[in-house]
């Protein structure tokens, strides 16, 4: 993973001394709260309903034992035990105060880690595939160009006020598993007919009060001009997006209304204006960058056979690991979504946990999920017997990864001042729902997704069932969409019809499941029959 160098350090440095300056104003009287505003955000500082939130970055969701350490230090001294893992691939701590702010940065930076750009209308964490340099599937590690970006995009005086808040994903295969499609900017490193890397450039993509699925303005961009194509498609949005309307001021609305056609002249016209002012940083830079991403020592000739002789390991194996491209290797996800827990929230004494497993079992790396869940990306199939055990007995043991109690949900109204219903009960009582009746293995891959408001943090919009939290007349009511994905198969989910009430929806995303047992054929997802059988079944069994 990447290390900082000096240059690195003394900006992040430096950057916690000028909050603290900042916070410290603020406390003080001398600063408004509309003149703070715009100071806290930069550095993942908001406002919730309670408390003050703090969101810290982990740059495409790869982090160390030390850094996870880390993290629960600040939950227990700052937090209340907590933190919660997001969608976004960082994590929050939901009660902090502002006196205490800008020590917690200075714990983050002594572990090469801040909150610069985690809010805010600039560039955020640029996020990436979490199985990235283990993947089976990959043609290469996209993490050094994800890096490369973050460097470019870091404190960028152009893009530091953008007119609205920016997001990339970097991939590099043809399996999507960070929502490329649905982010402002989606980049996959593909190889084309000559055997060339090249970078795939998909832009105006977005989820939200009005989700678009973002079109391919450039099949391949070379790797030497990856960082001047994306600053030509930021200076045109920059340019042209929309500072009077918040609610279309993304670069999906620009996108829209320009046409893919027009925007992608536009940014073809920059990008030869850039290639002669030389912005690209030199090639050696990426080649340093890939030097932090080496694979580590893997062991030659590692057993492949595992004793699958104890069932509930075997699920779990079933379940919770992925292949990965060395033999004698998995990826082992370890589940945030115990029946009943509240989806992404880990407790200090479990990130130590797994800050200790990755020691011992994963060369000390860990990836966060955007599907809110950790990573081990690392695995002998030899070691994933004692790991299971040792997460089983931390209540980190659920096998559920892509099922229906594999939920996303979003803090909702509990924490979140935007929020218009709750999010978290929701969840709750789905994965009891389901862990009761017995049905989640049945179902197979069944994603759900749930958000409390139009922002759609819980990515409703991108699941095979999504859920969307309203203020109706004061009450909270939900709208249950179907027919979303967020993978290579990218689609934007419907919604069914008239909202339910807290209870009303649960039985409607059984019924749901109803509808899809009785429908499917051999071997479909629910997202397969769906898609064959339509929207009216469902509705029918719904409404009547």
């Amino acid at each position: 993973m990447y290390k900082y160098d000096h240059y690195d350090q003394a900006m992040v440095d430096a950057r916690v001394e000028e909050f603290r300056d900042q916070a410290r104003r603020r406390l003080e009287g001398k600063l408004t709260e509309d003149q703070f505003k715009p100071l806290r955000l930069m550095n993942g500082l908001y406002l919730q309903l309670h408390a003050y939130m703090l969101r810290v970055a982990i740059p495409y969701g790869t982090l160390n034992g030390q850094q996870m350490h880390a993290l629960a230090d600040i939950a227990d001294k700052y937090d209340r035990g907590y933190g919660h893992f997001t969608t976004r691939q960082n994590i929050q701590y939901n009660w902090i105060k502002l006196e205490d702010a800008a020590d917690i940065l200075a714990d983050l930076a002594k572990v090469e880690m801040h909150a610069i750009q985690t809010s805010g209308n600039c560039i955020r964490n640029i996020s990436s595939d979490h199985f990235a340099g283990a993947a089976a599937d990959e043609i290469v590690d996209p993490r050094p160009y994800a890096e490369l970006l973050r460097q470019w995009s870091s404190f960028h005086p152009e893009f530091s006020y953008l007119p609205r808040k920016f997001k990339i994903a970097v991939i590099a295969g043809e399996h999507d598993r960070a929502a490329m499609r649905l982010h402002d900017i989606g980049i996959n490193i593909v190889r084309n007919d000559a055997g060339e890397l090249g970078a795939a450039f998909y832009v105006g993509g977005g989820m939200g009060r009005t989700p678009m699925i973002a079109p391919c303005i450039n099949p391949f961009v070379p790797l030497d001009q990856l960082v001047t194509y994306s600053e030509a498609c930021l200076r045109v949005y920059n340019r042209h997006g929309r500072r009077d309307n918040k609610y279309k001021a993304r670069i999906k609305i620009l996108v829209h209304e320009l046409g893919a056609e027009e925007y992608t002249r536009q940014v073809d016209a920059e990008f030869a204006h850039l290639l002669e002012q030389g912005v690209e940083p030199p090639f050696a830079e990426l080649e340093r960058i890939k030097e932090y991403f080496a694979d580590p020592l893997f062991e030659a000739g590692a057993a492949t056979e595992l004793d699958r002789s104890d069932p509930d390991f075997a699920v779990w194996v079933d379940r919770n690991t992925v292949a990965h491209k060395e033999p004698g290797y998995v990826s082992a996800v370890i589940s945030l979504k115990p029946v009943g827990g509240i989806p992404g929230d880990a407790t200090a004494e479990q990130m130590r946990l797994m800050a200790d497993l990755a020691r011992d079992y994963s060369f000390d790396e860990l990836r966060v999920m955007h599907t809110q869940n950790i990573v081990l990306p690392h695995v002998r199939k030899a070691d994933l017997h004692a790991l299971w055990t040792a997460l089983e007995e931390a209540g980190l043991g659920s096998p559920n990864l892509d099922t229906v109690e594999d939920i996303i949900a979003c803090p909702g109204l509990d924490y979140c001042s935007l929020a218009n219903a709750r999010s978290i009960p929701i969840a709750q009582r789905i994965s009891e729902r389901f862990a009761d009746n017995g049905k989640t293995g049945t179902l197979g891959e069944l994603k759900l997704k749930i958000s409390g408001c139009i922002n759609a943090c819980g990515h409703h919009h991108a699941g095979h069932i999504g859920i969307l939290g309203v203020d109706r007349k004061g009450v909270e009511n939900y709208q249950l969409l179907l027919g979303g994905s967020e993978a290579e198969d990218v689609s934007l989910a419907k919604i069914t019809g008239p909202g339910f009430d807290e209870h009303g929806i649960v039985d409607a995303v059984e019924t749901v499941t109803h509808v899809y047992e009785s429908a499917r054929q051999d071997g479909e997802r629910f997202l397969d029959t769906y898609r064959r059988i339509g929207m009216n079944p469902f509705k029918e069994a719904l409404y009547g």
